[in-house]
């Protein structure tokens, strides 16, 4: 974890004189007027002069129909409101941009940074001591963590929680790794349309975030372990009285930020990606928590190191007990003990003079906690989950630039594997062949997948989970070794590299494997291997020199023009620190 001076001195700073409706007064040529017209407007909303003279704190509001796992922000607004009050200041609530997963086209990473820039421009811009993000899925966390980092104001994280379980028929179930697994059981005819139809309607039982440890739910965790949430804020599922309290207190904890003026850079330091770092691997998380921590951490000058991610890995085993690694569900974490729970294992290995937003170091928020409970959700180090991290860091002449595979959810027979590559161009080449009965593949080969990258796609869809050709899931295979440059979600599972870096659309060898090349993994060696000499790539590059995908207008051209790669975080270049953008040629 390298450190570099943020050299953004545009992020606002409290000072004696700059508190509450005073801050970023705009301009009419005359401060005494544009303070006296700010307040005539907000009076208008009944405010009185006594309310405005309190320290104002910004509540980010991303309610949408659209996103059913924010369906219970209107009770965590007006809870965060009261925890506000109770401490002293004034709240008020302001919309941004929401993204849901499975509501954004071509993919909600495309909007991620787009949300961020709302995110910080609305800080920015509007009077605020500090701020409270309230978010949940997927990318909501991340994006509002980039956008607060650079806006440099004194921030707090509330997740809107994890959503219930539904029950099948008896069967336990949650979105969104059964949804998986009872689909793979629909396309190999194991179940019939009458039950996919039944269980569509148990799957997700609540607003709220998946139940699962997908992405939503390890950047809750993350956002913990780094020290934006208030202490257990992570795990109390969407609809309990605990998130209500969780929300109470962030309101309250929101205040003492801004009295402090503690703000964000004090708390995203290298320690606390680091602490991060541990946690994800422990919890066997996302591996789209790599991209976003590095976008996250790019944002204060610093860099997410993936060897060092890799070497953490062989010293931080698995240690929760929760699908799509193990057997629980986010509910049952949350009843055993939560974050605070695992920290008490991970203590040897964190640094614990880090800050939080309470103001404690994370080592005295771990104390505080007590000292823990019986429970069968997260395990010691002596009966692990996995033996190492869930996240493994290959590289090889296939990805110079890293890829990720989830070990903890992959395919032990799979991990040490050579096979014939079964290429797909792209998404649309994908839907088109894979469920072909024609098309010429068998269970040892590897299944790539290209163009699905930050650029390629655009926006580096999950769409690394390739589904297993319709003909081998009806013989009985399921899983095989699969390679690409975009992403999978969280809740998913089985022996696939993603990430890979460079993408093809930019040039990196993935655009030159052809059908029949022979690829080798192996995670023991941390390698991903195209068995085709150095010469032949060449061969092939000169060929057919790539053509990197453009746009005529709009957010589109922006993305394509400015996104970096995986490592980098998939942020636009210009909203890195200053210390961290690269000179491009004129």
């Amino acid at each position: 974890m390298d450190k570099a001076e943020n050299a953004d001195k545009s992020a606002p700073h409290n000072t004696a004189e700059t508190t509450g409706m005073k801050r970023g007064l705009t301009s009419y040529g005359d401060q005494g007027f544009s303070l006296f017209l700010r307040k005539a407007f907000i009076k208008g909303a009944g405010y009185t002069d006594q309310a405005l003279d309190r320290p104002v704190i910004g509540i980010v509001n991303t309610g949408s129909g659209f996103n059913a796992c924010h369906g219970n922000m209107p009770q965590l607004v007006e809870a965060v409101k009261r925890g506000v009050m109770l401490a002293g200041g004034l709240p008020i609530d302001f919309p941004t941009i929401s993204i849901h997963e499975s509501f954004s086209s071509p993919t909600s990473m495309y909007l991620r940074n787009l949300m961020s820039m709302d995110t910080e421009e609305m800080i920015r811009a509007q009077p605020m001591d500090a701020v409270v993000l309230i978010g949940g899925c997927d990318k909501t966390v991340p994006a509002q963590l980039m956008g607060a980092a650079s806006a440099g104001m004194p921030a707090i994280q509330l997740v809107t929680g994890a959503m219930l379980t539904g029950s099948h028929r008896s069967e336990r179930v949650g979105a969104c790794t059964d949804c998986r697994r009872y689909w793979g059981k629909f396309r190999a005819n194991e179940i019939d349309q009458q039950e996919i139809d039944d269980v569509n309607n148990q799957l997700v039982a609540s607003v709220g975030t998946c139940s699962v440890m997908g992405t939503a739910s390890t950047m809750a965790c993350i956002a913990e372990a780094l020290g934006m949430t208030v202490p257990g804020g992570a795990t109390p599922p969407a609809v309990t009285a605990d998130r209500i309290r969780v929300a109470e207190q962030t309101g309250t904890t929101a205040v003492k930020l801004a009295s402090e003026r503690l703000t964000i850079d004090r708390i995203l330091t290298p320690k606390a990606f680091e602490n991060a770092m541990r946690v994800l691997l422990a919890i066997g998380g996302s591996t789209n928590a790599i991209v976003h921590l590095s976008a996250i951490a790019g944002r204060l000058g610093h860099t997410i190191d993936l060897d060092t991610l890799d070497r953490m890995g062989k010293e931080t085993p698995v240690l929760l007990d929760l699908k799509p690694t193990g057997q629980h569900y986010m509910e049952d974490f949350h009843k055993a003990g939560g974050v605070a729970t695992l920290l008490r294992e991970l203590k040897p290995l964190l640094h614990l003079d880090a800050l939080t937003v309470s103001g404690q170091t994370l080592g005295e928020q771990i104390e505080a906690s007590g000292a823990g409970f019986k429970q069968d959700v997260v395990r010691s180090f002596a009966q692990p989950i996995y033996p190492q991290g869930g996240l493994a860091v290959l590289r090889g002449n296939l990805a110079p630039g890293g890829a990720i595979i989830k070990q903890s959810a992959a395919d032990a027979k799979l991990m040490e594997h050579e096979g014939r590559a079964v290429v797909f161009e792209n998404v649309e080449d994908l839907i088109a062949r894979v469920d072909d009965d024609a098309l010429d593949v068998n269970a040892d080969d590897v299944l790539v997948l290209k163009n699905i990258g930050p650029v390629g796609a655009p926006g580096m869809p999950e769409a690394g989970y390739i589904p297993i050709p319709r003909k081998l899931a009806r013989a009985g295979v399921k899983d095989m070794v699969r390679i690409s440059d975009g992403r999978m979600s969280g809740t998913a599972f089985g022996t696939i590299v993603l990430h890979v870096t460079p993408e093809a659309a930019v040039g990196g060898a993935l655009a030159y494997v052809r059908n029949g090349d022979r690829i080798r993994l192996s995670v023991v060696n941390r390698e991903i291997a195209l068995l085709v000499s150095d010469d032949e790539l060449q061969r092939r590059a000169q060929a057919t020199p790539i053509k990197r995908p453009t746009a005529e207008r709009g957010y589109r051209k922006l993305f394509l023009q400015t996104v970096t790669q995986a490592d980098e975080g998939v942020d636009f270049d210009f909203l890195r620190a200053a210390s961290l953008q690269k000179d491009k040629p004129d």
